[in-house]
């Protein structure tokens, strides 16, 4: 991914890589152009995949079906065996119900881990002290630094994809994980530059540094960066050192909290009062409102406006980055149930998907029959591989913005529109009056 979040892509038939919408030579190489794109979501796909399976064997748990769809789908995008654009739609469904399966086991490991997340007010200004600023997905070593720098004087805050951490009780026991700084991946330069601090990037979504903070930058895991020091395994010693050579930070609490940690236990435990509130006309509509973010002035001005200008009788949920469009906002409450509820980061979208089926058992309709509408916003493979996930599920009327994914073009989008009614998002006003007048 590059800065400006357009995505790169390696042509393997031109050998050159290319910007944006996919490659130029338009088919010289023979492959036709919507094969080429298919395959490129697949690509995507499997990377989104990746990712969760990844963390969940961090945690001991693998899948022997989702390691072998990986292998076959890399071998179906990545050589030229298929040139049938339907196998490649199928293949597509089958990366979304192996990503449900990936995403399911972790988030059975971080539960047996750290226990189900509860709501959790988040502080966002800094405490009096040094500190380590952790970004990324990977809990496994939050918790390992938090272990070490426990005692030590040593504060831990978290950044963009690490904010769900907060609500999981085997994280937030640990006093010295104070708060959350920044919002989503992109605002990494201003923010690392801004604070005195140690960084951890455990995973992707990492920047190119400047110099003002690359000498205390650290990469782990699966990530690197040029000339960045690099930690296998899980000693944070060389972190730690680093940031207690630093100045330390000031208490500056910050002007707003942030309210993250509402699992699926914790929202259908309120499918009571819910059931009540609908039936009553109380609450009109859910909105699933997130996915990932991108630094683009449309989405900025789009979801925040969006979210502001929903009907006060709507509960909103939200997850991963593009939810710090809106997270600050105080939405207030109908009748003890929150209008605003986080349900975590990308990997949490399985929480959002056992809420909807769990809504639907409890109101005896099928999951499109649901008073619920998903605004995504697009960007990222893990991306690629949750829309593939809802739509293997049957979702339909999905609203995705505020640009079409890389991978399609006019063909694909027709697809996508005929058999699964995906809708681009226009205007804040003109979409809230469509989906409210939907049944």
């Amino acid at each position: 991914m590059t800065e400006t979040g357009t995505l790169d892509m390696f042509c393997y038939q031109c050998s050159q890589t290319v910007r944006g919408t996919g490659c130029t030579m338009k088919g010289v190489c023979g492959k036709p152009p919507t094969v080429a794109k298919l395959q490129d979501n697949l690509t995507f796909a499997m990377k989104g995949i990746s990712a969760y399976a990844h963390h969940a064997r961090a945690f001991g748990k693998s899948d022997p079906e989702v390691d072998a769809f990986l292998a076959d789908g890399l071998y179906s995008s990545l050589t030229n065996v298929n040139f049938n654009a339907g196998d490649f739609v199928a293949l597509a469904l089958k990366a979304g119900q192996m990503n449900l399966k990936a995403m399911k086991m972790l988030k059975q490991a971080h539960i047996e881990a750290f226990g189900e997340p509860v709501p959790t007010v988040v502080q966002t200004g800094t405490v009096k002290g040094h500190g380590i600023l952790v970004t990324g997905h990977d809990l496994k070593m939050l918790e390992e630094l938090l272990k070490q720098t426990e005692g030590t004087g040593v504060n831990v805050y978290t950044h963009s994809e690490m904010l769900p951490a907060h609500g999981y009780p085997g994280l937030k026991k640990y006093k010295h994980l104070v708060g959350n700084l920044g919002s989503a991946w992109w605002d990494q330069k201003q923010l690392f530059a801004q604070h005195s601090l140690a960084i951890l990037v455990t995973t992707n979504c990492v920047l190119l540094p400047k110099d003002d903070y690359s000498d205390r930058l650290f990469t782990a895991g699966p990530v690197g960066l040029p000339g960045v020091p690099h930690i296998d395994g899980y000693d944070y010693s060389a972190v730690i050192a680093k940031a207690k050579s630093l100045p330390e930070l000031p208490d500056a609490p910050g002007e707003t909290t942030l309210t993250t940690g509402f699992s699926s236990g914790v929202v259908l435990s309120l499918a009571g009062k819910i059931k009540e509130l609908v039936t009553a006309g109380k609450i009109k509509r859910f909105f699933l409102v997130g996915g990932c973010d991108a630094p683009l002035k449309k989405s900025n001005e789009y979801y925040r406006q969006f979210v502001q200008k929903l009907p006060a009788d709507t509960v909103i949920l939200t997850l991963a980055c593009g939810k710090f469009r809106f997270n600050d906002l105080d939405l207030g409450s109908i009748e003890g149930v929150p209008r605003l509820l986080d349900l975590g980061q990308c990997n949490d979208a399985i929480v959002a998907i056992e809420i909807a089926s769990a809504l639907a058992d409890l109101f005896g309709v099928g999951v499109n029959d649901l008073p619920l509408t998903l605004v995504v916003s697009w960007m990222e493979q893990k991306a690629v591989a949750i829309l593939w996930t809802l739509l293997a599920l049957g979702i339909k009327g999905i609203y995705l913005g505020p640009i079409a994914p890389a991978w399609v073009n006019e063909d694909i989008l027709n697809v996508l529109v005929d058999n699964y009614d995906i809708k681009l998002i226009t205007e804040p006003d003109d979409d809230i009056r469509q989906m409210m007048a939907a049944g």
